[in-house]
Parts: structure tokens; sequence; C-alpha cells
């Protein structure tokens, strides 16, 4: 019985792939590849394009937060944003402000 466990050690050694670690590297940094142009780089543009919409906000501006309200710029501060949606005047974090909604009607029609 002893024999027949040596004999399978044996046998499984002999059968190791030779020369498969280039292949592996090669297919993970295709893949790395792949996943910077699909998801890292399109989302690295995005949030360079909200940045400087951000930086670039005017009183006027008509903007959109990340929860949905709709309101116009009254005044700007380093930090904060005060807008007026429907008479009532609400202080915002700036990183809250999403688009301008000339842009979300820019992008439905694409």
């Amino acid at each position: 019985m002893n024999n027949s466990i040596i004999l399978l050690q044996e046998g499984g050694a002999a059968a190791a792939p030779q020369g498969g670690g280039m292949q592996t590297l090669i297919m993970f940094g295709l893949i790395a590849i792949v996943f910077y142009f699909f998801m890292i780089r399109p989302q690295m543009k995005k949030n360079k394009e909200t940045r400087k919409f951000r930086e670039s906000l005017a009183v006027g501006d008509k903007i959109i937060t990340a929860g949905g309200i709709h309101g116009k710029v009254l005044e700007l501060n380093d930090t904060t944003v005060v807008i007026s949606s429907e008479g009532t005047k609400l202080r915002l974090e700036k990183n809250s402000i999403v688009m301008n909604p000339e842009d979300q009607l820019a992008n439905q029609k694409k």
C-alpha cells in the first residue's frame, strides 16, 4: 500500500505544467489594462468634470444636488452654498452638488 502512494506522488509531480508562470503574468496584466480603460479611467474623467463644475459655480446658476433637490445658487462660500428651492433657502456642502439641469438634459438626449 505504501508503494502505491509513492507512485501517485511521483506521477503527480511529473505531470505539472512547465512555463505557465509567464502566461499567468501576461493574463493578469491584460486584465489590469482592461480594468483601467473600462472602469478606472472613465470614473477619473467624470470626477474631474464634476470638480471643475463645482469650482465654476456662480450666483444665479441652477443646480441639482445628490439628493435630487433642484435649486438656484444664492450665495457661495469656500465649502458651502446657499440655494433657493421653491421659496426655501438651504445651506449645502459643495460636495453634494452633482450637476447642472441643462447638462442633465443634454445627457438624456444622447
